[in-house]
């Protein structure tokens, strides 16, 4: 079985796609030498070393790789989603191209959209999950993206969506 999956519902590309269900075999865990997942890292390799990645599919790819215990694709994929990170307040997120924030409104806490909280999540997966444990400055980070994560919790305690 050759796994590069075609494009279904809310999903940016193929790659995407093709990221979360590598995720998902790697969760399991099936072992990076299963064929299909051979062949999923075949694909996702593929993707990686394309230029014009969304930063959602890359946030997903650096994820796959990490959890196949891919050191180099993980490194590069953070390096280049570290230049696109956003900075404020002391904490670090991802945010789609072109979607900027809306303004806060007065007793109303501006939270992002769902697609924002997701991505940064997997960026912080990435970065935790690393063979051998993440060095001290990927755990510094990682705390700020932590903080910006936690900062988008509604009053229940969820996120604006149930993604």
């Amino acid at each position: 079985l050759y796994l590069c999956v075609s494009l279904q519902g809310g999903v940016d590309n193929e790659a995407t796609l093709t990221a979360y269900i590598t995720i998902a075999l790697l969760e399991i865990p099936l072992p990076v030498t299963h064929s299909v997942v051979r062949n999923a890292l075949f694909c996702l390799e593929t993707a990686a070393n394309q230029k014009e990645n969304h930063v959602y599919t890359k946030a997903l790819l650096a994820y796959a790789f990490a959890l196949a215990g891919n050191r180099d694709k993980r490194k590069a994929l953070l390096d280049s989603l570290e230049k696109e990170a956003v900075r404020k307040d002391g904490s670090v997120h991802w945010q789609r191209p072109g979607k900027e924030p809306e303004a806060d409104l007065p007793f109303h806490r501006y939270r992002a959209p769902s697609a924002e909280v997701e991505m940064t999540a997997y960026v912080l997966l990435a970065q935790l999950t690393s063979q051998p444990a993440p060095a001290q400055e990927e755990l510094t980070s990682a705390s700020l993206i932590a903080k910006w994560i936690s900062s988008q919790q509604n009053p229940n305690g969820g996120f604006s969506s149930t993604q």
